[in-house]
């Protein structure tokens, strides 16, 4: 059994890593676009962002994309902010612990995928081609 009064939660560091560990395997045909996105991690949603996306409890809301889809980007029509990848620390180990039946970087994995599928306007083959959680 595995003693956890030494341990601690994983910081935003730690989570930050297990998501770059994410980008940095992805496909030749998305690495380059992935490498563009900026990665951060917060312990929770904003009430702003919570507001906007009309979600009632900060602990349902893991990742989150805030940019434009390359579907969606016009040369003639230049973006004005970076697109970012949010991760929700606290949300994430809370999913986690309820799950109960994945690692946390299974979980991570998967949010981060989930918020690159927005960027990227994935099909669902694409997304299941890198993250098995999605079959």
């Amino acid at each position: 059994m595995t003693d956890w009064t030494e341990r601690a939660a994983p910081d935003s560091a730690e989570i930050e890593a297990m998501a770059r560990e994410v980008i940095a395997g992805l496909p030749v045909e998305f690495a380059g676009h992935a490498q563009d996105i900026i990665l951060k991690v917060d312990e929770l949603a904003d009430d702003e962002v919570l507001d906007e996306l009309e979600i009632d409890d900060a602990m349902d809301l893991t990742g989150l994309y805030d940019g434009i889809p390359l579907t969606a980007k016009a040369p003639s029509e230049p973006q004005h902010f970076p697109d970012t990848i949010w991760l929700f620390r606290r949300a994430i180990l809370d999913e986690w612990a309820e799950r109960g039946n994945v690692t946390l970087g299974e979980l991570v994995r998967h949010v981060v995928v989930h918020e690159l599928a927005h960027h990227f306007g994935w099909s669902d083959e694409d997304v299941a081609r890198i993250d098995r959680w999605w079959e």
